[in-house]
């Protein structure tokens, strides 16, 4: 995939501030600090545009990154972190439940798991989430770099029992392992709108 722009288009706090463009979305889901930002900036060669911070917690609103005129990446709120309020908490989850329920131009989810930590509660019930309204996603294994084979392994077979159906992708920012097979799952999802 070819990336001849990138812009940040809005940061929503509410469903009244999400665009209304009418372009197909790719929603990125994890907990804090799984490293949604550096999965995005990596996929799209842009250091630094979703921000990233070793603070858990930081993304609280929903990011709205045009891609090449033609469709959006999603940068949702991470869940799990226990250093917010439970209102907080609270508050994310129902930013984002508005988010999935509502954006008719959804595409595609991008379930965020780390591969050193494996899946936790909370990514079994934003899968079952995601299933509950039948929402295409499959899962990117992070930080996949910081394991043996054999303990990456392990963590991939892991978190298939999320989904057995889903497919798992092993991913590095670092070394850009699994950056091109994240690029040909999103591109059956948005075909026909990456060129410019």
């Amino acid at each position: 995939m070819k990336i001849y722009s990138a812009e940040l288009v809005c940061s929503a706090p509410d469903p009244s501030r999400f665009p209304r463009d009418d372009l197909p979305e790719i929603a990125f889901i994890g907990r804090s600090n799984v490293g949604k930002s550096s999965l995005i900036n990596s996929l799209l060669g842009r250091r630094g545009l979703a921000r990233t911070s070793s603070t858990p917690g930081r993304t609280r609103l929903i990011h709205f990154f045009r891609i090449n005129g033609r469709f959006y990446f999603v940068d949702c709120p991470g869940y799990g972190y226990a250093k917010v309020s439970k209102e907080m908490r609270l508050r994310w989850a129902r930013l984002f439940d508005s988010y999935i329920r509502q954006r008719e131009k959804l595409a595609v989810c991008v379930s965020i798991i780390d591969s050193r930590i494996g899946p936790t509660r909370q990514d079994l019930q934003t899968v079952e989430r995601l299933r509950q309204f039948s929402l295409p996603f499959f899962m990117v294994s992070t930080k996949a770099d910081r394991l043996s084979g054999s303990e990456l392994q392990k963590s991939l077979n892991h978190t298939r029992t999320l989904a057995p159906a889903a497919t798992v992708v092993a991913f590095s920012a670092t070394r850009r392992t699994g950056r091109d097979k994240v690029w040909a799952l999103l591109s059956r999802h948005i075909q026909g709108t990456a060129q410019p």
